[in-house]
């Protein structure tokens, strides 16, 4: 049957949501709300850091040689809608960085995708003292890829996606490995793989009790602005077995219009996506509920200090998004 689609109209910036299900009401709530952050250079990792009300992420590249920044935006104010201040430039060259995360100590979990002469590598920062070191940096001797997205499991393993866009953007050169999902173990120092049925595995995010893992697979962009609609555009979703391994490989949705990128997850267990004109919000079933409106997306993430806001980062700008609902309290 023909689906019913209700579109929430702004006075200031237009269309700002659509609900397909009223199970999305409870997402919205009554005082949802966009509005810009900030005009800026913001396209991957953002990662909201409680303890510095302060937003990370990283950048497009920057003018001149190929490289990405990661830049911090402090906000003002406790209370929707933030001001935030001007952007500070936290580390450029990044070694190309992409996504981010925070481990359980709270430190800063970087994708470094790496050059040519410059191996990719998983590294952590300190906030204080902005000093880097390395996580992981190869599996059994093999250099990594274009590391993508990262997470951290409560029990302090690192999860992360590693598709081949550096070769294919031309700052790589050919692949030493597939396009793999990895955990490694910082305890043990051991990295395994523990999915390799990915054309191009990008955003990561577990379920609430983390018993499932959701992996987004943009291959459908193969390099930018491209967009293959034979190729994958969808969300697997995996149960977690025995905390280090996947079983149970499915489709969890497929994302239209263009495909998936950042995903996080909610403390009622629903699955956010990008998509090509927003962030689809899905229910744990996989059945979309509704959108929130933000052309241009690449990643997201809840933060503020109840995790109720969603930052939307869509290249020239960050929106902030007030909703009901809140983010997972996982990483």
């Amino acid at each position: 049957g023909r689906r019913n689609k209700e579109i929430g109209e702004m006075a200031q910036d237009g269309e700002s949501y659509a609900v397909y299900r009223n199970e999305f009401r409870q997402v919205l709530g009554s005082n949802f709300r966009r509005a810009l952050l900030i005009e800026t250079n913001a396209h991957e990792g953002p990662v909201y850091v409680p303890g510095e009300h302060a937003l990370y992420f990283t950048t497009l590249p920057e003018p001149g040689p190929k490289n990405i920044a990661i830049k911090r935006v402090r906000l003002e104010n406790d209370d929707f809608p933030f001001r935030a201040e001007a952007p500070e430039t936290v580390q450029f060259p990044s070694n190309m960085a992409n996504g981010m995360t925070l481990d359980r100590e709270g430190r800063l979990v970087i994708c470094e995708q790496g050059y040519h002469q410059i191996p990719a590598r998983i590294s952590r920062m300190n906030f204080e003292t902005r000093t880097v070191e390395t996580v992981v940096d190869h599996w059994r001797g093999f250099h990594f890829n274009s590391p993508n997205d990262v997470v951290v499991k409560s029990d302090g393993t690192v999860w992360f996606t590693d598709p081949n866009y550096g070769e294919l953007q031309g700052f790589k050169g050919k692949p030493e490995v597939g396009a793999y999902v990895y955990c490694h173990d910082p305890i043990s120092g051991e990295t395994t793989v523990v999915a390799d049925n990915f054309n191009k595995p990008n955003g990561l995010a577990f379920s609430p009790d983390e018993s499932v893992l959701y992996v987004t697979d943009s291959g459908a962009n193969q390099t930018p602005g491209t967009y293959f609609v034979g190729l994958p555009h969808h969300v697997r979703a995996f149960d977690v077995h025995a905390g280090r391994h996947l079983r149970n490989e499915r489709l969890f949705a497929v994302v239209a219009p263009g495909f998936p990128d950042g995903i996080k997850v909610d403390n009622e267990g629903r699955v956010y996506t990008s998509s090509a004109t927003g962030v689809q919000v899905f229910s744990p079933e996989g059945d979309l509920l509704g959108e929130i409106m933000a052309p241009g997306v690449a990643n997201f993430t809840f933060g503020g200090l109840r995790n109720d806001v969603l930052f939307i980062l869509c290249d020239t700008v960050i929106w902030q998004v007030q909703l009901q609902a809140r983010g997972a309290c996982i990483h």
